[in-house]
Protein backbone atom coordinates (compact mmCIF):
# COMPACT_ATOMS: atom_id res chain seq x y z
CA UNK A 1 0.00 0.00 0.00
CA UNK A 2 1.22 2.98 -1.13
CA UNK A 3 -0.20 6.75 0.40
CA UNK A 4 1.05 9.99 -1.18
CA UNK A 5 0.30 13.32 0.36
CA UNK A 6 0.94 16.88 -0.59
CA UNK A 7 1.12 20.10 0.78
CA UNK A 8 2.74 23.40 0.51
CA UNK A 9 5.35 22.88 3.49
CA UNK A 10 6.22 20.17 6.67
CA UNK A 11 2.39 20.35 7.59
CA UNK A 12 2.22 16.96 5.68
CA UNK A 13 4.68 15.48 8.39
CA UNK A 14 1.98 15.25 10.72
CA UNK A 15 -0.61 13.61 9.00
CA UNK A 16 2.31 10.73 7.49
CA UNK A 17 3.89 10.35 11.10
CA UNK A 18 -0.26 9.33 12.24
CA UNK A 19 -0.16 7.30 8.90
CA UNK A 20 2.61 5.01 9.83
CA UNK A 21 1.72 4.53 12.86
CA UNK A 22 -1.52 3.12 11.82
CA UNK A 23 0.41 1.07 9.16
CA UNK A 24 3.65 1.00 9.63
CA UNK A 25 4.09 -1.12 6.56
CA UNK A 26 2.63 1.64 3.97
CA UNK A 27 4.94 3.15 1.93
CA UNK A 28 5.15 6.77 2.32
CA UNK A 29 5.13 9.76 -0.85
CA UNK A 30 5.48 13.20 0.55
CA UNK A 31 5.10 15.98 -1.83
CA UNK A 32 5.73 19.51 -1.01
CA UNK A 33 6.37 22.97 -2.70
CA UNK A 34 9.45 25.32 -1.11
CA UNK A 35 9.46 27.25 -4.36
CA UNK A 36 5.94 28.04 -3.81
CA UNK A 37 5.24 28.11 -0.05
CA UNK A 38 3.33 29.48 1.60
CA UNK A 39 0.22 28.90 -0.70
CA UNK A 40 -2.05 30.87 2.32
CA UNK A 41 -1.45 34.06 0.59
CA UNK A 42 -1.70 33.44 -3.39
CA UNK A 43 -4.50 33.10 -5.59
CA UNK A 44 -7.18 30.77 -5.08
CA UNK A 45 -6.57 29.85 -9.17
CA UNK A 46 -2.56 29.76 -7.98
CA UNK A 47 -3.04 27.71 -5.35
CA UNK A 48 -4.91 24.80 -7.34
CA UNK A 49 -2.36 24.94 -9.86
CA UNK A 50 0.58 24.65 -7.16
CA UNK A 51 -1.20 21.74 -5.53
CA UNK A 52 -2.05 20.07 -8.96
CA UNK A 53 2.03 20.10 -9.28
CA UNK A 54 2.49 18.56 -6.55
CA UNK A 55 -0.09 15.57 -6.43
CA UNK A 56 1.38 15.12 -10.28
CA UNK A 57 4.63 14.43 -8.67
CA UNK A 58 3.65 12.17 -6.30
CA UNK A 59 1.36 10.02 -8.77
CA UNK A 60 4.03 9.45 -10.26
CA UNK A 61 5.13 6.60 -7.87
CA UNK A 62 1.12 5.30 -8.34
CA UNK A 63 0.15 5.75 -4.84
CA UNK A 64 -3.47 3.80 -3.87
CA UNK A 65 -4.31 6.97 -2.53
CA UNK A 66 -3.48 10.71 -2.00
CA UNK A 67 -4.18 12.93 1.13
CA UNK A 68 -4.54 16.54 0.90
CA UNK A 69 -2.75 17.58 4.05
CA UNK A 70 -3.23 20.98 3.61
CA UNK A 71 -6.47 23.32 5.12
CA UNK A 72 -5.66 25.68 2.36
CA UNK A 73 -5.57 23.63 -0.46
CA UNK A 74 -8.66 22.07 0.70
CA UNK A 75 -10.35 24.78 0.79
CA UNK A 76 -9.42 25.96 -2.57
CA UNK A 77 -8.31 23.05 -4.83
CA UNK A 78 -10.35 19.85 -3.48
CA UNK A 79 -12.62 19.76 -6.22
CA UNK A 80 -10.30 20.15 -9.32
CA UNK A 81 -7.97 17.68 -7.48
CA UNK A 82 -10.71 14.48 -7.12
CA UNK A 83 -11.92 15.47 -11.03
CA UNK A 84 -8.46 14.98 -11.73
CA UNK A 85 -7.26 11.42 -9.89
CA UNK A 86 -10.67 9.94 -8.78
CA UNK A 87 -12.04 7.28 -9.35
CA UNK A 88 -8.77 5.81 -9.56
CA UNK A 89 -6.77 7.35 -6.80
CA UNK A 90 -9.15 8.72 -3.46
CA UNK A 91 -8.67 12.10 -2.42
CA UNK A 92 -8.96 12.87 0.75
CA UNK A 93 -8.82 16.42 1.98
CA UNK A 94 -8.39 17.51 5.72
CA UNK A 95 -10.84 18.98 7.76
CA UNK A 96 -10.34 21.39 10.42
CA UNK A 97 -11.44 19.74 13.64
CA UNK A 98 -14.05 22.36 14.66
CA UNK A 99 -16.62 19.40 15.46
CA UNK A 100 -14.72 18.17 18.26
CA UNK A 101 -13.47 21.26 19.50
CA UNK A 102 -17.11 22.40 19.83
CA UNK A 103 -18.23 19.55 21.40
CA UNK A 104 -18.06 20.94 25.03
CA UNK A 105 -19.39 24.08 24.33
CA UNK A 106 -16.50 26.02 25.68
CA UNK A 107 -15.55 29.24 23.40
CA UNK A 108 -13.08 27.84 20.69
CA UNK A 109 -10.72 29.50 18.43
CA UNK A 110 -9.70 28.23 14.85
CA UNK A 111 -6.02 29.10 14.12
CA UNK A 112 -5.58 29.13 10.37
CA UNK A 113 -3.68 30.30 7.71
CA UNK A 114 -5.40 34.10 6.28
CA UNK A 115 -6.94 32.61 3.38
CA UNK A 116 -8.40 30.01 5.27
CA UNK A 117 -9.78 31.93 7.68
CA UNK A 118 -11.87 33.82 5.22
CA UNK A 119 -13.15 31.58 3.50
CA UNK A 120 -16.76 30.64 2.85
CA UNK A 121 -15.55 26.64 3.50
CA UNK A 122 -14.44 27.43 7.05
CA UNK A 123 -17.30 29.54 8.25
CA UNK A 124 -19.81 27.05 6.91
CA UNK A 125 -17.84 24.06 8.77
CA UNK A 126 -18.44 26.77 12.38
CA UNK A 127 -22.20 27.21 11.03
CA UNK A 128 -23.17 23.54 10.71
CA UNK A 129 -20.75 21.99 13.73
CA UNK A 130 -20.85 24.95 16.59
CA UNK A 131 -23.85 26.93 15.77
CA UNK A 132 -23.96 27.03 19.70
CA UNK A 133 -21.24 27.71 20.76
CA UNK A 134 -18.49 30.97 20.36
CA UNK A 135 -15.83 30.74 17.55
CA UNK A 136 -13.35 32.76 17.42
CA UNK A 137 -11.47 33.43 13.70
CA UNK A 138 -7.67 33.66 14.32
CA UNK A 139 -5.32 34.78 11.21
CA UNK A 140 -1.85 32.96 11.33
CA UNK A 141 -0.08 35.31 9.11
CA UNK A 142 3.41 33.89 9.01
CA UNK A 143 3.10 31.17 11.56
CA UNK A 144 3.01 28.00 8.79
CA UNK A 145 6.26 29.83 6.69
CA UNK A 146 7.74 29.62 10.42
CA UNK A 147 7.59 26.40 10.97
CA UNK A 148 9.30 25.57 7.63
CA UNK A 149 11.97 27.71 8.51
CA UNK A 150 12.78 26.17 10.93
CA UNK A 151 14.11 29.11 13.03
CA UNK A 152 12.77 29.27 16.47
CA UNK A 153 12.89 33.02 16.81
CA UNK A 154 10.21 33.36 14.37
CA UNK A 155 8.27 30.35 15.60
CA UNK A 156 8.02 32.26 19.20
CA UNK A 157 7.23 35.71 17.33
CA UNK A 158 4.85 34.20 14.90
CA UNK A 159 3.01 32.01 18.13
CA UNK A 160 3.10 34.70 19.64
CA UNK A 161 1.09 36.97 17.82
CA UNK A 162 -1.19 34.17 17.53
CA UNK A 163 -1.36 33.49 20.94
CA UNK A 164 -2.15 37.75 21.47
CA UNK A 165 -4.90 37.54 18.83
CA UNK A 166 -6.45 34.51 21.14
CA UNK A 167 -9.41 35.93 23.29
CA UNK A 168 -8.66 34.97 27.07
CA UNK A 169 -11.69 32.94 27.39
CA UNK A 170 -10.26 30.18 24.73
CA UNK A 171 -10.48 26.98 26.07
CA UNK A 172 -10.01 24.97 23.26
CA UNK A 173 -8.03 25.58 19.91
CA UNK A 174 -8.57 24.22 16.51
CA UNK A 175 -4.87 24.04 14.95
CA UNK A 176 -6.34 24.77 11.37
CA UNK A 177 -3.49 24.18 9.33
CA UNK A 178 -1.53 21.25 9.86
CA UNK A 179 1.72 22.86 10.11
CA UNK A 180 0.83 23.85 13.73
CA UNK A 181 0.45 20.50 14.60
CA UNK A 182 4.16 20.14 14.56
CA UNK A 183 4.96 22.82 17.07
CA UNK A 184 1.85 22.33 19.13
CA UNK A 185 3.98 22.29 22.74
CA UNK A 186 5.19 25.36 21.93
CA UNK A 187 1.79 26.54 21.05
CA UNK A 188 0.59 25.26 24.28
CA UNK A 189 3.75 26.68 26.25
CA UNK A 190 3.20 30.30 24.95
CA UNK A 191 -0.50 30.72 26.46
CA UNK A 192 -0.53 31.59 30.49
CA UNK A 193 -2.91 28.47 30.65
CA UNK A 194 -2.66 26.10 28.29
CA UNK A 195 -5.81 25.28 25.91
CA UNK A 196 -6.59 21.71 25.13
CA UNK A 197 -5.37 21.35 21.32
CA UNK A 198 -7.13 20.09 18.31
CA UNK A 199 -5.92 18.81 15.33
CA UNK A 200 -6.25 17.02 11.84
CA UNK A 201 -3.86 14.56 11.26
CA UNK A 202 -5.03 11.30 13.40
CA UNK A 203 -8.54 12.16 11.88
CA UNK A 204 -7.35 12.31 8.44
CA UNK A 205 -5.31 8.93 8.15
CA UNK A 206 -8.51 7.54 9.99
CA UNK A 207 -10.18 8.05 6.83
CA UNK A 208 -7.81 7.18 4.30
CA UNK A 209 -7.62 3.92 5.70
CA UNK A 210 -11.15 3.63 5.52
CA UNK A 211 -11.27 4.72 1.88
CA UNK A 212 -8.99 1.78 0.81
CA UNK A 213 -10.88 -0.74 2.77
CA UNK A 214 -8.15 -1.31 4.71
CA UNK A 215 -7.84 -1.54 8.74
CA UNK A 216 -5.19 -0.21 10.98
CA UNK A 217 -2.50 -2.28 12.24
CA UNK A 218 0.28 -0.98 14.73
CA UNK A 219 1.92 -3.89 14.71
CA UNK A 220 2.83 -4.39 11.62
CA UNK A 221 6.47 -4.69 10.51
CA UNK A 222 7.92 -1.17 9.80
CA UNK A 223 8.80 -1.88 6.39
CA UNK A 224 7.23 0.93 4.95
CA UNK A 225 9.32 3.22 2.80
CA UNK A 226 9.24 7.27 2.20
CA UNK A 227 9.71 9.00 -1.02
CA UNK A 228 10.19 12.33 -0.87
CA UNK A 229 9.39 15.28 -3.43
CA UNK A 230 10.25 18.84 -3.47
CA UNK A 231 8.24 21.19 -5.80
CA UNK A 232 8.37 18.55 -8.14
CA UNK A 233 12.08 17.38 -7.45
CA UNK A 234 12.58 14.09 -6.12
CA UNK A 235 14.92 14.32 -2.86
CA UNK A 236 15.81 13.48 0.57
CA UNK A 237 13.92 14.17 3.64
CA UNK A 238 15.64 17.77 4.39
CA UNK A 239 17.35 18.37 7.95
CA UNK A 240 14.94 20.58 9.47
CA UNK A 241 12.02 17.50 8.19
CA UNK A 242 13.84 15.07 9.40
CA UNK A 243 14.09 16.51 13.32
CA UNK A 244 10.32 17.60 12.95
CA UNK A 245 9.45 13.76 11.88
CA UNK A 246 11.88 12.44 14.75
CA UNK A 247 9.78 14.58 17.18
CA UNK A 248 6.38 13.42 16.20
CA UNK A 249 7.77 9.58 15.32
CA UNK A 250 10.63 8.59 16.86
CA UNK A 251 11.43 6.06 14.05
CA UNK A 252 14.20 6.52 11.35
CA UNK A 253 12.88 6.98 8.09
CA UNK A 254 13.41 3.90 5.57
Amino acid sequence: MRIALIDSGFGLLAAAAAVRRARPDADLVLSWDPDGAPWGPRPEEEITERALACAGAAAATEPDALIVACNTATVHALPTLRLAFEPAVPVIGTVPAIKPAAAAGVPVAVWATVATTHSAYQADLIRRFAPDVPVHRVACPGLADAVDSGDPKRLRMAIATAVRATPDDVKRVVLGCTHYELVAPQIAAAFPSPPELFGSAAALATQTLRRLDELPAPEAAPTGTVTVFQSGRQTDLPPAAQRYWSALFPSPVS
